[in-house]
Order: C-alpha cells, then structure tokens, then sequence
C-alpha cells in the first residue's frame, strides 16, 4: 500500500469515528452552487464559509462551464432546488500556462508526466503518446477575467439554465484569500 493510501484511509477512520452527519438532507441547505478549479491551494468550504451540506461544489481543470459542469448545475437546480451559482477561478492558475495545441502535442508524444521550465512545457519523451488529446477543447485560459465572464455568459445562455438563476463572477486571489468580482459578472449573470 502506498503511503498516501495509508495516510487517507487513516484520515477517513478518525473522520468516520466521531461522524454524526449522516441525517444531511440531500438538497444543499443553502441552495447554492459553486464551479470552481480543482486546484489544490483553492479550499470552497473556507472561502464561502460552507459547511457539509451547504451547498453544491463543482471542481474541474480552471474551474470551466464545460458542458460536464453545466450538466451538474442544472441538476443541481432541476432536482435539488439550488438557486445561485458561482463562477469561481483563481490567480496563478496552471490553465494559463499553455494553450490547446501544447497539451495536444504533449499527449501526443507521450503519457508521462510533463514538465514546465523557464522555456516552457517539455515531454520526457518516454512514449507511446495518442492523438486523442486533438479532439478535446481544453479550455485554457489566457486571460482570468475574460474567462470569469465568457462562463458566467456561456452559463446564462444555456437553453436548460433558467432566466431567474443569478449567476455570479469572481477570481480567488490565492495570495490573499479574497473573492474578487470580476467587473462586468453582475449584469451577464442576472
């Protein structure tokens, strides 16, 4: 077993030893839902304040409306009465460190892991790759607020969003711990 297995199973048998919120409705308790990133450094429960069964949080690559995080907001509204969301990315963010054709070209050489220097994003060169990575839209990011928005429009135009669902637009500045609004969020979200 490796060492990280270890360490969350030990985590999960304290965690379930003083467990006692197995009554938790399945509908969040406050009626919200938030996209964020995945990213490590980002923690939704300690920058909105959430405590289980809250709310809703919907974590991908750069926090993006793919048509999977939009899949789990109408759900989150259609069967479990969520009524706001939250278009959340972050400062720093790995999504704006390449673009499309360079996580193309890396899958396409190779599976391994890659790495970044001062030159950019390098492939060990240990193959196979596979041509698969060139039918995915990766999503990145070339500039934080342009996407905040581009979400938070592509989310209200969606035809199963309903009109009366705000959705709103930060940036987590993961310097501060600060939620900024993105400028332009309010009026393409209400």
């Amino acid at each position: 077993m490796s060492n990280i297995l270890n360490e969350v199973l030990s985590a999960n048998r304290d965690y379930a030893a003083s467990f006692d919120k197995g009554d938790l409705p399945m509908p969040p308790g406050r009626h919200f839902a938030i996209l964020t990133c995945m990213d490590a450094r980002l923690d939704p429960a300690k920058y909105a304040g959430l405590s289980e069964g809250d709310a809703h949080v919907i974590r991908n690559a750069g926090g993006r409306a793919s048509d999977d995080a939009i899949r789990s907001l109408v759900i989150s509204y259609k069967l479990l009465g969520t009524r706001e969301w939250f278009v959340v990315h972050h400062t720093d963010c790995g999504m704006e460190t390449f673009t499309d054709d360079i996580m193309r070209d890396l899958l396409g050489s190779s599976l391994k892991t890659a790495s970044v220097d001062e030159t950019g994003w390098h492939d060990c060169c240990e193959g196979p790759g596979s041509a698969e990575g060139k039918y995915i839209d990766w999503l990145t990011i070339k500039d934080q607020a342009q996407s905040v928005l581009e979400d938070v429009v592509r989310i209200k135009s969606h035809p199963l969003v309903p009109s009366d669902i705000p959705v709103y637009g930060y940036i987590y500045d993961v310097k501060s711990g600060r939620l900024i609004e993105v400028p332009a969020a309010p009026a393409a979200g209400k």
